[in-house]
């Protein structure tokens, strides 16, 4: 397993800089989102090849890992121009990634919080933008990987089986697992059967995992909080990384930088 970040949560450097600050701060892999990462590129189509090769090269010297370039859209949208343009930014980042040295292009798959039958009829045009993305990966033999999150279109461990099974190809479509982010009220008493379960059906096409902890404060808004002093209950993870023992990356969010190095013991403790 290898230990990494979010690179942004740090806040946004020069390409050179902030793969030699990763390093420095003892990480081995780092989920990069180029437009918030870095100074001088503000969209996309501000990725040019040099600086693609920028990334590629300033990463591989460093031994920082990018084993997620994040391209977070609205694949679910009703809006077809909103959709249709979501598709064509990924399709973009799956041909840079290739380029930059990153393992997949990580995205979830809504920006609104639609509620049950907004969800139910948004499926059919979030599974189509996935099915459009998967058809251009597979022509650059490029992998994306969909983020589930309760409030969003892609919100269940059903959801997650009906898309794998409709596109039918692990080597081009694969899952980042965030546990918090699917993670409902209801279930934050009975995490180890929930996370059980979770990881028995969806576990196969994971290709990276989020970490991150959390409070609900008096008014039940959400708190990042170091991990291990929160709600998050990572024993069932645990066990089944070490189980599976793949070539995973285990990618801190929401870090935040005070606390840096003992997250970073927890990380390990995982």
């Amino acid at each position: 397993m290898f230990i990494g970040v979010r690179g942004h949560d740090f806040g946004r450097m020069e390409i050179e800089t902030l793969a030699r600050f990763l390093h420095d701060q003892g990480y081995e892999a780092a989920q990069i989102a180029p437009w918030k990462a870095f100074t001088g590129i503000e969209s996309v189509n501000d990725i040019t090849p040099e600086k693609r090769e920028r990334i590629r090269a300033s990463f591989a010297a460093q031994q920082v890992r990018i084993p997620v370039l994040g391209c977070y859209v609205d694949l679910g949208n009703p809006d077809a121009e909103i959709r249709g343009e979501a598709v064509d930014r990924l399709k973009k980042c799956l041909a840079y990634s290739k380029e930059m040295g990153a393992e997949v292009v990580g995205t979830e798959t809504s920006y609104a919080r639609p509620d049950p039958e907004q969800k139910k009829a948004w499926f059919p045009y979030m599974l189509d933008s996935v099915q459009r993305v998967v058809e251009e990966a597979q022509r650059l033999d490029a992998t994306l990987a969909i983020e589930p999150v309760c409030t969003h279109v892609l919100d269940s461990i059903d959801a997650v089986l009906q898309v794998m099974e409709t596109v039918q190809d692990e080597r081009h479509l694969r899952m980042i697992f965030d546990a918090v982010n699917v993670l409902e009220p209801d279930n934050i008493g009975n995490q180890p059967a929930h996370w059980t379960k979770w990881l028995k059906y969806t576990g196969k096409y994971i290709c990276a995992l989020h970490v991150k902890d959390f409070m609900l404060k008096d008014d039940d808004s959400y708190e990042p909080v170091p991990l291990g002093t929160g709600l998050m209950e990572y024993e069932v993870i645990s066990k089944w990384l070490h189980e599976n023992g793949r070539d995973l990356c285990l990618l801190r969010e929401e870090q935040i930088p005070e606390y840096a190095r003992q997250d970073m013991r927890f990380l390990r403790s995982l």
